[in-house]
C-alpha cells in the first residue's frame, strides 16, 4: 500500500467507523456465536501471497463482526464503559503514524513532555493537592499506565520496595527473604481482583478488610486489623483504598483510612478507575476529600473521560518512592519499556470538548442512572441493592437468585440489551451501567420495558 491508496483507504475507514457508530444500535448488542466460531471462516495459514485489501474489508463484516460484543451501543449496559470519541480515535491515528515510543525524553521529546503537562491539566482539574502536580514545587507527579490493575501493582512494589529499606536501614540484621516474609496488604472486600493479583506477583500477603453495610471500608476495621497483625509480628505496609467499586461502585471512606495508614507508615493507594472521572465535576469532587493522605492515586480517563483505551492516570505524592522502586527517569516516572504516544488523545480530546462538555457529558450519564432508578423504584416487584451515586444501578427482582440469574440468562439470549451481575452480601444482582456515549433516555425507556416484559412471562411461569 502506498501512499495515495492509503489516503483512499483511510477515508473509506472514516467513513466505516463513523456509519458503524452512527447505526450501532440496528445491531444486536451482542453475538450469538459459538466458541471456536472465527477458526472455520478463515484459511489455517496465512497467505503466501498478499490479499486483496477489498477482501480484508469485506471479511471485517463477514468474520468479526458477527463475534463482536458492541460496547459503545446505547443497549450496552454491563461492566463499566469503555470510552470512545471522535477526537481521540483521529489522535490514535496520528500516535500511530508517527510511530514513536517515549522510553526516555531523547527518544521522543514531545511525546514525554506532553505526558507530564497532560497529568498537570488532568490534576488540575480534579483539584488534586499541589503535591501530585509536576509543574510545581512538590516532589510528586503523573504518569500514564496501560490500566488501573498496572496502576495497583506499580503501587504496591513501590510500597514493598520503601518499606524493605526503611526496615533494613533500622535492622541491618534481618535479610530481604526474612522481611518479604512477614508484609501484609490489605485492601477491601469489595476490591476488584487486580488487587489480589498484585500481590501474587508482589509475592506477598494479601488480607481483605470487611466492608459496612454501604460496601465501603472504614478507618475502624482497618486499624482492627492492623493491630491484630502487628501484634503477631508481622508488617503491614500497603493498603488499596477503592473509590467506586466494580460490583457497587462503593466509596471507601478516605478521610478515616488515610491518617491511620499515615500514622502506621502504611503505603495508601486509591483506585478510582471508573469513578475518578467524575472528580472533575464540584458535585462529586468530595467523594475525593482524603485524597492528600494518599501516597498515590489512579484512575482511567479510558472508562468514563471519552478518552481511547489504553490510557490510565497515576499520581505519586513523591516522585523518589517510584524512581527507587523501578531505577526510572526521575523527571519524568518513565520506567522502561514505556507505550506510545497516549497523551496525544488526552491533548485531542481536553482540547475538544473543554471542562465543562466533559461535565456535562458526566451528568448526563449520572442522570440516565438515576432516571433508570426511578424506574425500578416505581415497580414493587423489583428493589434497589445498593445506593445510586454515579452511572450504576444495582437492582434485582424480589426473590431467589435462581429466578434472578433466569432473568439475566433471558435477558442474555434476547440480545437487545446487555448486563452483568454481582454479588452483594450474598444476594444475585444485576448491574445496569450507563455506558455508550450515545445512550439516552429513549433507550433507557426501551430497556426498562425490556426488562420488565421478561419479568412478567418469568413471574407468570413460576406461579
Amino acid at each position: 500500500m502506498d501512499a495515495a491508496e492509503f489516503r483512499r483507504r483511510g477515508r473509506e475507514m472514516v467513513d466505516y467507523v463513523a456509519d458503524y457508530l452512527e447505526n450501532i444500535e440496528e445491531r444486536p448488542v451482542s453475538s450469538d456465536v459459538e466458541p471456536g466460531y472465527l477458526r472455520s471462516l478463515i484459511p489455517t495459514e496465512a497467505p503466501l501471497e498478499p490479499d486483496n485489501y477489498d477482501d480484508i474489508i469485506k471479511d471485517v463484516e463477514r468474520v468479526i463482526m458477527p463475534g463482536i460484543t458492541h460496547w459503545n451501543s446505547p443497549y450496552f449496559y454491563a461492566y463499566f464503559p469503555a470510552s470512545t470519541s471522535y477526537p481521540a480515535m483521529l489522535a490514535d491515528m496520528l500516535c500511530g503514524g508517527l510511530g514513536c515510543i517515549g522510553f526516555t525524553w531523547a527518544a521522543s521529546p514531545a511525546c514525554t513532555e506532553l505526558e507530564t503537562v497532560m497529568l498537570d491539566w488532568l490534576g488540575k482539574m480534579l483539584k488534586l493537592p499541589d503535591y501530585f502536580i509536576t509543574g510545581t514545587h512538590g516532589r510528586g507527579g503523573g504518569v500514564i499506565q496501560g490500566s488501573a490493575s498496572e496502576a495497583t501493582l506499580m503501587a504496591l512494589l513501590a510500597a514493598r520496595c520503601k518499606t524493605l529499606r526503611r526496615i533494613r536501614a533500622a535492622n541491618s540484621e534481618l535479610s530481604e527473604g526474612e522481611i518479604r516474609s512477614k508484609l501484609v496488604a490489605y485492601t477491601s472486600e469489595q476490591a476488584h481482583s487486580s488487587v489480589e493479583r498484585a500481590s501474587l506477583i508482589g509475592d506477598v500477603t494479601i488480607r481483605m478488610v470487611p466492608t459496612d453495610s454501604t460496601y465501603a471500608v472504614r478507618g475502624s476495621m482497618l486499624k482492627k486489623m492492623l493491630e491484630e497483625d502487628k501484634a503477631a509480628g508481622l508488617i503491614p505496609f500497603y493498603f488499596c483504598a477503592t473509590l467506586g467499586t466494580t460490583a457497587s461502585c462503593a466509596f471507601d471512606n478516605i478521610t478515616e483510612l488515610g491518617p491511620i495508614c499515615n500514622k502506621e507508615n502504611v503505603w495508601m493507594h486509591i483506585d478510582a478507575a471508573y469513578a475518578g472521572s467524575a472528580f472533575i465535576c464540584p458535585e462529586f469532587r468530595p467523594l475525593l476529600n482524603g485524597i492528600e493522605f494518599a501516597d498515590s492515586f489512579n484512575f482511567s480517563p479510558h472508562k468514563w473521560l471519552l478518552v481511547n483505551f489504553d490510557c490510565s492516570t497515576m499520581w505519586v505524592k513523591k516522585r523518589e518512592d517510584i524512581i527507587g522502586a523501578f531505577n526510572v527517569d526521575p523527571l519524568y516516572l518513565k520506567h522502561e519499556n514505556q507505550e506510545r504516544f497516549r497523551s496525544l488523545k488526552m491533548w485531542f480530546v481536553f482540547r475538544s470538548y473543554g471542562i465543562q462538555g466533559l461535565q456535562a457529558y458526566i451528568r448526563k450519564q449520572v442522570a440516565l442512572a438515576k432516571e433508570f432508578e426511578s424506574l425500578v423504584r416505581a415497580d414493587k416487584r423489583f428493589e434497589i441493592c445498593a445506593e445510586v451515586v454515579m452511572g450504576l444501578v444495582c437492582f434485582r427482582l424480589k426473590g431467589s437468585n435462581d429466578l434472578n440469574q433466569l432473568l439475566l440468562k433471558r435477558i442474555t439470549n434476547s440480545r437487545e440489551i446487555h448486563l452483568v451481575p454481582c454479588q452483594l452480601s450474598g444476594i444475585f444482582v444485576l448491574r445496569f451501567a450507563i455506558c455508550a456515549p450515545s445512550t439516552d433516555s429513549r433507550h433507557i425507556q426501551h430497556a426498562w420495558r425490556h426488562i420488565t416484559q421478561l419479568s412478567c412471562e418469568l413471574l407468570q411461569e413460576n406461579h
